[in-house]
Parts: structure tokens; C-alpha cells; sequence
């Protein structure tokens, strides 16, 4: 089979099943119990799911290659990982980026015929448990009192906060749109996090990342 993530390649895959570490929560939602995992997906199937959900939920203003970020799960660089419930059944996605101590999760979205049944929040842990010991970065749009779309804006930085996510005093300027850090409690410079994109992508990605604001009101 062509992978057609890797158009220049034929290759060989393990199954998931035979490669991947799975951490599993046992999570309460409207009185049912749901058995999650986050599976590091490999296979041309997984990758798919991946991209569907992905090309569905993010603007194009905000997405990377899908085959480039692809490229960089086999290189070591990112993980994508599938949040699968009993049965395998897709519920979402996590990309996260690794970097030394430090851990960019890049992209994450729940199928949104699954959506407000707290499986996001249960994700979200098992992201925090997966990583425990490093340091656990990600980007919300901006909350300010010109933002387009504020109150769905003001829901998703609730959501992280409640979740044991910080913000850190500084905003970026992510390809022209106005984006808070928030970690899991510990500190993170810009530089630290800028490190991030210019050692795991190409200079063209990470030369659109810059710093917009330091102590901004929060």
C-alpha cells in the first residue's frame, strides 16, 4: 500500500496496538462511564481520522500540513494521538510537539457530536498524566474585549482553567491572530516557548510566531 501521508515512500506499519503505550481513564459523564485512551497513532487509517477531524475543526489560518506534521510523528518530533473510547471508537485528537522538558499541545478537539459530555476534560488529563514532569504549553485565541467571537472564546479559557492550566503574562502574534499561553502550572518564557517552533519546524513556521505583548492584562 502507498502511504499517501509520505508520497515518496512505500512502507511497512506495526499496528498501533503493537507499538503504542495506552493510559486509560475511567471517566464520569451524565452518569455513564467511559473507558478513554490516547493511542499514538502509525497506520494510514488512523491518520485519516486524524486529518478529517482535524481539516473539520481548525481554520486554515491556524493548520499546518497535515503530511509535514506527519513527517514529524515518525521523526520523533510530534505525537498524534487518537482519544479512543471502548472498541477503539474515535472521539478525538491530540498533536503534541516535544521539545527537551517541554511539551506543545499543538492541536486538540473533541468530534463535535460528543461535545459537552466532559470527555474533554477527560482527555485533558490523561494529556496531563501522559507528560507528568514536564512542562505542558498550549495557545487560546485572545480574550480581550475586541475579540470576535469573546464569549466562545471566554468558555474555551474557563474550560483550560478549570482543568489546572495557568496563563502565562505574555501574548503571541501566532500568523497574525493574537493568541495567550497557558501551562500546566509551571513557568514558561517566550523564549522557551518560541524554542519550541524554531527547533521542531521549518523557519517559516516559526518566523510567524513572535511576541505581541508582555504582562497584558488577564
Amino acid at each position: 500500500m502507498i502511504d499517501r501521508y509520505r508520497p515518496t515512500a512505500w512502507i511497512m506499519v506495526k499496528s498501533c496496538r503493537e507499538q503504542a503505550l495506552f493510559y486509560s481513564i475511567l471517566h464520569e459523564t451524565k452518569g455513564m462511564d467511559i473507558m478513554m485512551k490516547l493511542t499514538n497513532c502509525t497506520t494510514e487509517a488512523q491518520f485519516a481520522s486524524l486529518e478529517h477531524l482535524y481539516m473539520e475543526t481548525f481554520p486554515a489560518a491556524e493548520r499546518k500540513p497535515f503530511p509535514l506534521m506527519v513527517e514529524k510523528s515518525r521523526e520523533g518530533v510530534m505525537e498524534l494521538l487518537a482519544i479512543e473510547g471502548e472498541g477503539g471508537a474515535f472521539l478525538g485528537l491530540a498533536m503534541t510537539v516535544l521539545y527537551r522538558d517541554l511539551v506543545l499541545l499543538d492541536y486538540f478537539a473533541i468530534s463535535p457530536k460528543l461535545r459537552g459530555q466532559e470527555i474533554g476534560s477527560g482527555a485533558l488529563r490523561l494529556l496531563q498524566g501522559r507528560y507528568a514532569g514536564k512542562r505542558l504549553v498550549l495557545e487560546i485565541e485572545d480574550t480581550g474585549a475586541d475579540a470576535p467571537n469573546r464569549e466562545e472564546r471566554i468558555r474555551r479559557k474557563a474550560f483550560y482553567l478549570r482543568n489546572g492550566m495557568a496563563v502565562m503574562p505574555f501574548l503571541v502574534d501566532l500568523f497574525g491572530v493574537k493568541m495567550q499561553v497557558l501551562t500546566n502550572g509551571a513557568d514558561v518564557s517566550f523564549a522557551e516557548y518560541h524554542g519550541i517552533y524554531r527547533a521542531s519546524f521549518p523557519e517559516k513556521i516559526s518566523s510567524n510566531i513572535t511576541l505581541y505583548k508582555e504582562n497584558p492584562a488577564t
